[in-house]
């Protein structure tokens, strides 16, 4: 008779009742509500701390350029209001990268140190603007020894930290291909698009003439999380969500 009772107990709990069912669905569907806004949380502040390591890497890289040459690296200012590419972009890659000015097959060129990238000498007009020509940190051919040599101030920078854009200018419509600093962490909302290049966000950078650096420069990045601005910059260090940009 125990036997049976015992049997019985086992058998009964083969399976959950309606109730049981709907109690357990509705205690994960409440888990779940919770754990994705912390997951959301924990993504965006991760982004948030990624870009800023970044940023204090581009930091330690300018404030050497300008240790070596007295000056920070200049910026396109032509382009900095967007007048004539429409898009933001600066050399600021090319100053800290280093560059060396040569001919490649018959075209006059501006080759990275370490030979990663070029960019012919008649494009960085078209990519810049009028009033940029050359870049400072460059090895020139026909310099005497005295003519500092151009350095590679970011030895360490990663490939996902480098975006090519193809940038038509919209005065003379001439076309150019260039390399801009980005951030790895991407928008990283699906529209944002500053480059027209669906996770390329720009370092955005200004040393003619900065609005909150006087006397130094402006270096900052868009992050766009569920439709709102968290930008990154080096004149607050705190994070600043929806603040007007510069």
């Amino acid at each position: 008779m125990t036997a049976m009772k015992s049997y019985q107990t086992v058998e009964g709990r083969h399976a959950f009742t309606l109730i049981e069912l709907l109690v357990v669905i509705s205690i994960i569907t409440l888990i779940a509500a919770l754990l994705f806004p912390a997951a959301a949380m924990a993504k965006r502040w991760a982004a948030i701390q990624n870009a800023q390591a970044e940023m204090a890497q581009l930091e330690t890289a300018i404030d050497r350029y300008k240790s070596a040459y007295g000056f920070y690296p200049p910026d396109s200012a032509t382009t900095f209001d967007n007048t004539v590419n429409n898009i933001p972009i600066n050399q600021l890659y090319y100053e800290l990268e280093g560059t060396v000015r040569t001919n490649i097959l018959g075209t006059d060129c501006f080759v990275l140190l370490d030979g990663s990238s070029k960019i012919a000498v008649n494009s960085v007009s078209t990519a810049f603007g009028a009033n940029v020509v050359g870049f400072m940190n460059c090895n020139k051919p026909g310099a005497d020894e005295s003519t500092p040599q151009a350095r590679n101030f970011l030895p360490d920078l990663k490939p996902d930290r480098i975006g090519a854009v193809t940038i038509t200018n919209i005065v003379t419509g001439d076309v150019a291909t260039i390399s801009n600093l980005i951030t790895s962490v991407g928008g990283p909302a699906a529209t944002y698009k500053p480059l027209g290049v669906l996770g390329m966000n720009p370092w955005r950078y200004n040393s003619s003439n900065p609005t909150n650096n006087p006397g130094s420069y402006d270096l900052w990045v868009q992050l766009v999380f569920g439709g709102k601005t968290n930008l990154i910059c080096n004149w607050n260090k705190r994070l600043q969500i929806n603040s007007p940009l510069p």
